[in-house]
């Protein structure tokens, strides 16, 4: 059997979740997984450690990281020790510099301060997970998120705004209108470049758009990268209306890929059935990109808007397979 390269895109619970969707994809399908990964979180445990010390926010690659864990019950054991969370010390008052803090995030930032390099640290936490993938940042410099928002101030709803910082992004009561990285142009990890030009699918989403998705496409040598890449794109929809994404419908978020980055061109776009409601919308979007529109029932079964990696897994094997 054929090994298919993919490269997934995107970062926080999103990303996590397309990934244990294609680790069920193992038993049918052999499949060679990247994870390329946001670097603009500055909330929480990774925006203190930024803020503290430089370097990558450590978050979101070690949910991608865990996500990509291996079996082995050691592996499993070394995965829950890098999600532990510190709590508050019961001495409050003596202070507390490690409550709040995930494992995985202390240990991510010793490493790329003891190697030098992140993509060697991260290559080394892979190592100690036994991961079945790689996962890499989108950009080995740490990025700022910015987005023009109309609508901040419910005083003045048609005053626009520039709102910084990821977590303000993901939390604006305003609509974004413009979004855009602090640098303008980082420069791509060349080792996700590399994976994208091998590729044979890549894909983007579910996730925050604004703070997850879109910012890999404003990486110029990423964006370029993507565009040329022989692989074939597929793009996995949400399942309801974050904050950010206030006032958008799904074909909306289908449309802003191609705002973002005009020559993308997409081949499938997966969407749970539930909540597209009328399919056809989103289905003239989807062709206007390329691409095809899949329903299927890829939502946990208890109503909450969340993907179920298992039903997400089992409606990519025969997309990912086809044509093998």
């Amino acid at each position: 059997m054929s090994v298919t390269r993919v490269v997934a895109f995107g970062g926080g619970h999103g990303l996590a979740t397309s990934l244990r969707a294609l680790r069920h994809c193992a038993p049918e399908l052999d499949l060679d997984i990247t994870a390329v990964v946001t670097v603009g979180d500055d909330g929480g445990s990774s925006g203190r450690l930024r803020a503290e010390r430089g370097g990558l926010p450590p978050g979101d690659l070690r949910q991608a990281l865990v996500a990509l864990a291996g079996d082995h019950p050691a592996t499993r054991r070394s995965a829950g020790l890098f999600q532990h969370r510190f709590a508050q010390a019961s001495d409050a008052a003596a202070g507390d510099g490690l409550a709040g803090h995930a494992v995985g995030n202390l240990v991510l930032c010793g490493l790329m301060e003891l190697l030098g390099d992140p993509v060697a640290a991260l290559d080394h936490a892979g190592a100690m997970l036994g991961t079945v993938g790689r996962v890499l940042p989108m950009s080995c410099q740490p990025v700022g998120i910015e987005a023009q928002v109309r609508g901040v101030d419910p005083d003045r709803p048609a005053e626009i705004r520039t709102v910084r910082g990821q977590h303000q992004v993901a939390v604006t009561t305003g609509r974004v209108e413009g979004l855009r990285l602090n640098p303008v142009a980082p420069e791509p990890c060349p080792q996700a470049v590399a994976a994208v030009h091998a590729a044979d699918w890549l894909i983007f989403g579910p996730g925050s758009w604004y703070t997850s998705v879109l910012p890999h496409l404003l990486v110029p040598g990423l964006a370029a990268a993507i565009v040329a890449s022989p692989a074939r794109r597929l793009v996995t929809l949400n399942l309801a209306v974050e904050k950010e994404t206030l006032g958008l419908s799904l074909a909306d978020h289908l449309a802003a890929l191609r705002w973002y980055l005009p020559e993308l061109k997409v081949d499938l776009v997966v969407a749970d059935g539930g909540a597209v409601g009328d399919p056809a919308p989103v289905a003239r979007t989807a062709e206007s990109l390329g691409a095809r529109l899949v329903l299927a029932p890829i939502a946990v079964p208890d109503g909450t808007p969340r993907h179920d990696p298992v039903a997400l897994g089992a409606a990519l094997v025969p997309v990912l397979g086809a044509d093998r």
